[in-house]
């Protein structure tokens, strides 16, 4: 009995919001922060090295370089300080957790870019070619 009611809390605590992302790919995290009676949104852009946790608690994992210093956060995923979550490009890595990135350094720590295959576009056609209907 309780459990179904906490499943039912969870549920709608839940966001659907957010984009699809995954481990490797460059996010750019718009977060709501409080300074004294101030808010203001600061974007957070960096890889995303590892998702944590399951429903209500799932957390991610990102990691940037700052002026030259290493800098993580960890966000939670569904908390209301997110305002959006844009998904700059997407990396192709073969592991869960990317915390080997933290020992590297220059080049050696870039992700390569996803390649996705272009679904064929049809060419629109002028209306002057365009095929006419004929009504009998």
């Amino acid at each position: 009995m309780k459990t179904n009611i906490m499943k039912k809390l969870n549920e709608k605590q839940i966001r659907t919001d957010l984009p699809d992302f995954r481990i490797g790919d460059i996010l750019k995290v718009f977060y709501k922060i409080v300074e004294g009676g101030k808010e203001r949104i600061q974007p957070f852009e960096g890889t995303l090295i590892g998702r944590h946790g399951g429903g209500i608690a799932k957390t991610f994992t990102m990691r940037k370089i700052s002026f030259g210093e290493g800098v993580e956060r960890t966000f939670p995923l569904a908390s209301p300080r997110i305002e959006k979550i844009e998904v700059v490009r997407h990396g192709e890595v073969r592991r869960a957790k990317l915390y080997y990135i933290r020992e590297k350094v220059g080049k050696k720590s870039k992700i390569k870019e996803k390649k996705t295959l272009i679904a064929d576009v049809q060419k629109e056609v002028p209306q002057s070619e365009a095929p006419v209907k004929i009504e009998s």
